[in-house]
């Protein structure tokens, strides 16, 4: 499968950035860390390969916008294009030693995202779409969500809230509906793998709040092309004006949406 040139380049940094990754995941027990408060850690590699990202996408696409979870937001001389990066997601399994994090870049185009890449180093796994053009795994894997249509046999995943998140006990509130009704729910630590994992057909959906745009938008439109439905936690509402995310394969989302979103 041949990509257009945007999403060539957003390849290359992505693949760039993970040699710097996987050389400190290598040496994690000497990793230079500060606390940005608990459990949300920062380290120099994390810092270094967004620097990496930047510096690929920018050379290659200067007019371009940037928003980014170290960096923050840059406006670009076109304002209708913008990258939106996340250059270590999964930081904290990172700093653990858990080989479960990825580099995630989304193309953002008149405010919708027109190209996703969630590149997972450690499994040389990358999971990548264009609009209209499908979801992919490396070169010729197309992607495609579960086929399974009944919740007792869905396996969904979500993110857990850590430290002093407000959405704490929503969040077990929604697992105290749903685990008696489904196969299980794991909480793998990565959002962004979470969702390339419901476009693989690995995981059958996957729902979580206090999100960031970095955080959801390679994998919103990497599911959507995948054939899933993604909404907000609460209908009506948009994906990234909210921070939260509902997605599954067409035949669960109802009833998994109906579970999560029942006063």
């Amino acid at each position: 499968m041949q990509g257009s040139a945007n999403l060539n380049v957003m390849l290359k940094a992505a693949r760039k950035a993970a040699r710097s990754l996987v050389k400190d995941f290598r040496e994690v027990e000497q990793l230079q860390v500060s606390a940005k408060g608990p459990g949300d850690f920062v380290s120099r590699a994390d810092r270094e390969a967004e620097r990496i990202v930047r510096e690929e996408l920018m050379t290659a696409r200067p007019t371009y916008g940037w928003l980014a979870e170290e960096s923050g937001e840059t406006p670009g001389s076109d304002p209708t294009r913008r990258w939106i990066v996340d250059p270590l997601d999964g930081t904290t399994n990172f700093l653990h030693g858990l080989p479960h994090w990825a580099i995630s870049i989304a193309l953002e185009h008149k405010g919708e995202v027109v190209a996703g890449v969630i590149h997972d180093p450690v499994k040389d796994e990358t999971f990548w779409a264009e609009k209209g053009q499908g979801a992919w795994l490396n070169d010729r894997m197309r992607l495609r969500v579960s086929a399974r249509r009944q919740m007792s046999e869905a396996l969904f995943g979500t993110g857990v809230p850590f430290g002093a998140k407000r959405t704490l006990p929503a969040t077990l509130r929604d697992l105290s509906r749903l685990m008696p009704a489904c196969a299980g729910v794991r909480r793998l630590g990565a959002a962004a793998l979470d969702l390339a994992y419901v476009a693989a057909g690995r995981l059958d959906g996957f729902w979580e709040r206090e999100l960031h745009p970095w955080d959801m938008a390679a994998g919103w439109l990497i599911v959507r092309e995948a054939g899933g439905l993604v909404e907000a936690l609460r209908a009506g509402e948009g994906v990234f004006a909210s921070g939260s995310i509902l997605c599954a394969n067409p035949d669960l989302f109802g009833p998994l949406a109906a579970t999560l979103r029942a006063p």
